[in-house]
């Protein structure tokens, strides 16, 4: 969660308030000798600051290495140039990871965090007798003191890291994490060589420096190669699972949906685009996502030529951009302002680009070279599974329409009748459901005079005026022929007669212009086509979705064919 402008400046009142005051007392009570070892303070704050630049970020808080160092500069010089020491190094740390503007504040309240680290830890360390300078080490009791600075330093670091992230940031992370158990197993390997450095110097001056700091410096950068592996490591178990999960789905909708929702919580993503190089070669998004927010694309549509989507599109593989200075120049106008870091993907298939995927992130230097790698091992997931639940809808869509209506076919109507019949009786809410069923009166004679392309002309034709009448009300399928049902859930039988009476009409008041393909030179003609309709309406008519179609039939067939055609019928029993 990002912290508040009022919370930013409270952060840098308190500091501005206690960071003077605090240092000139700890100078005060516990003054420094520091007379004759200025060069030797000077190079323990250049390894000091050496190692901070290898730090492990973990959920955005660096890890760093420099506490072994500041061990042995606190039992040599005491608690003032520990501090002064630490301080300087955090803001090297800080200047290394590049923090943005919005994230300043974290100068403030990280020299606070170790301000008062380190006099949690000299206060221990007194208490329990330890003493500056000159330590003889030779007994259990003598590590007494040392080790309660280690492990008061250790929790209180912890401690005042998880408030920051349970207060300032509304985190609602446990105390006990992997996280903690990470930087324990690094604070064992650390510290131990801290106390070595401790010694080496009281015994051989400053070229102690030269024999651990090469150790300290080599440690650092094992934890940090040995982290990103790990890391690596689990982006790839992530990405597996990912994988799989978008193979089962088999809708569109399903995939674009668990796609987005993974890659922005497994990645530091703040935007997320996925657009389609259509047949026309424009770009269409198809969806996206801004700060956790998913979103249609709605059909919107540009050139292929323009910005970052054209540029990964032309060079046609993975690019990663660190600061927005890379890319900004050639960015699409309505690019979110303030972004920073960015990553493009082409998404491909058969060796073809068919897609193009757009990251961005408000961070600096937010992703590095594996976290590439792993948004185009995503695409390739994605760009199959995208193309499974195509094939997949078009599929169903085939077996579920009539391939000359275009409408819903018997079989898909008779699954639908079954579902809502289900609902009907189940539901303790009282439901109607109405079914009306259209046949074309005299459609034999049209295929007779004008041949049965004509007649086919007409039940499309017929098909696009029903659809335009119903709009979004009920399911219309072509029952067969030329029969049309239309299934009205919630549809009583006095609403259901009406929109039968308006479709009725829709019908027989326009003529229907359609070729004639039997004459000796092909010419178009005007019809005039009706139907004859019946109405049954469940439960009061029927029980069972059989039933309800029996009757609705018997109504087309007894009260309006029967009667002159041209009819609206309602079933009576």
């Amino acid at each position: 969660m990002e912290v508040t402008r009022q919370a930013r400046l409270v952060i840098w009142m308190t500091w501005l308030l206690l960071f003077p005051v605090v240092s000139w007392y700890i100078y005060y009570q516990y003054p420094p000798v520091i007379a004759g070892y200025e060069i030797d303070i000077f190079v323990l704050l250049v390894l000091m600051c050496i190692v901070a630049t290898l730090p492990i970020i973990v959920n955005d808080t660096p890890i760093f290495f420099t506490h072994g160092v500041s061990l042995a500069v606190f039992l040599v010089f005491g608690l003032f140039v520990e501090l002064v020491l630490v301080q300087i190094a955090i803001l090297v740390l800080l200047l290394k990871v590049h923090i943005t503007r919005n994230n300043l504040y974290r100068i403030p309240l990280n020299s606070l965090m170790f301000m008062l680290v380190s006099i949690i830890g000299a206060l221990v360390y007194y208490s329990l007798g330890g003493e500056n300078g000159i330590i003889e080490l030779q007994s259990f009791e003598s590590f007494v003191p040392i080790l309660g600075y280690i492990i008061a330093t250790f929790l209180s670091n912890n401690v005042i890291i998880y408030l920051i992230r349970k207060i300032l940031h509304r985190s609602n992370e446990r105390f006990f994490t992997k996280d903690l158990l990470w930087e324990a197993m690094t604070s064992l390997l650390i510290y131990p060589v801290g106390i070595v450095l401790y010694l080496l110097y009281v015994e051989i001056g400053l070229v102690s420096t030269f024999y651990l700091g090469i150790p300290f410096l080599s440690i650092a950068l094992i934890l940090k190669l040995y982290h990103s592996s790990q890391q690596v490591n689990s982006y790839l178990q992530k990405v597996s699972e990912i994988g799989h999960q978008l193979t089962e789905r088999l809708q569109v909708n399903e995939v674009l949906s668990l796609f987005l929702d993974k890659l922005t919580k497994t990645l530091n993503v703040d935007y997320a685009y996925i657009v389609d190089v259509r047949k026309d070669q424009k770009f269409e998004v198809l969806r996206y996502s801004e700060l956790g927010e998913e979103k249609d694309g709605n059909k919107y549509t540009f050139d292929t030529e323009k910005g970052i989507s054209g540029y990964v599109y032309l060079k046609n593989k993975p690019v990663l951009f660190k600061t927005s200075q890379e890319w900004i120049h050639m960015a699409h106008p309505d690019v979110p302002k303030g972004v920073e870091s960015l990553i493009g993907v082409p998404i491909k298939r058969n060796q073809r680009t068919v897609g193009i995927m757009i990251l961005l992130s408000k961070k600096k230097r937010a992703y590095e070279s594996f976290h590439l790698m792993i948004v185009d091992i995503l695409a390739n997931y994605f760009a199959v599974a995208i193309e499974n639940a195509r094939h997949y809808e078009e599929t169903r869509k085939t077996s579920e329409r009539c391939a000359l209506t275009k409408l819903y076919n018997y079989r898909y109507f008779e699954n639908t009748l079954e579902e809502e019949f289900t609902k009907l009786m189940t539901t303790r809410v009282k439901l109607e459901l109405s079914l009306i069923l259209l046949d074309i009166d005299h459609f034999k004679s049209i295929n007779d005079t004008y041949g049965h392309q004509a007649g086919n002309e007409v039940l499309y034709e017929l098909a696009r005026r029903l659809e335009k009448i119903l709009g979004s009300e009920g399911v219309l399928a072509r029952y067969g022929g030329e029969e049309f049902a239309i299934l009205l859930p919630n549809f009583d039988r006095e609403s259901s007669y009406r929109l039968a009476e308006s479709i009725r009409q829709g019908i027989s008041n326009a003529p229907f212009v359609i070729n004639h393909h039997l004459a000796d030179m092909p010419k178009r003609v005007e019809v005039t086509i009706t139907a004859s309709i019946g109405v049954a309406t469940a439960p009061d008519d029927a029980e069972d979705p059989m039933t309800l179609i029996r009757h609705a039939d018997r109504a087309m067939y007894t009260g309006a064919k029967q009667k002159g055609r041209n009819k609206v019928a309602q079933y009576v029993k």
